[in-house]
């Protein structure tokens, strides 16, 4: 048996305003949106070119109450070709939330609480 992995769900709160981090922060724009007639909630799916890999963020209409989506030690991981841009960047936005200087990477927190962390592209060289 073969397994891809596809997507890891994210609960939010105020769908746009994730849309919106997530674009700014690291270049993921929607690529499919589904959910029922109703409007009562709405599973988007965010992606972009460099993977086939997609979060999906989950969002259920009157919710109010903050999700659980895993604590701090539950994490995403991207790695950036330009540490430095993207490390200002998110230093500009106010979501920096940890940094290990001495493993030369850091961690962002989106606006639900999820911590992800940003590591430089490995080099072969």
């Amino acid at each position: 048996m073969k397994a891809k992995m596809i997507h890891e769900c994210i609960h939010v709160l105020d769908q746009e305003k994730s849309l919106a981090f997530y674009e700014r922060a690291l270049g993921l724009k929607v690529q499919r949106r589904m959910g029922p007639d109703d409007g009562s909630w709405e599973n988007v799916f965010i992606g972009n070119d460099e993977t086939d890999f997609q979060l999906e963020f989950t969002w259920n209409r009157g919710r109010t109450e903050p999700y659980d989506n895993g604590g701090r030690d539950t994490h995403l991981a991207f790695e950036v070709d330009d540490i430095d841009a993207a490390r200002a960047l998110h230093e500009d936005m106010g979501c920096v939330c940890f940094v290990n200087e001495r493993m030369g990477i850091y961690f962002i927190e989106d606006p639900d609480g999820c911590w992800l962390e940003i590591l430089p592209a490995m080099r072969t060289e």
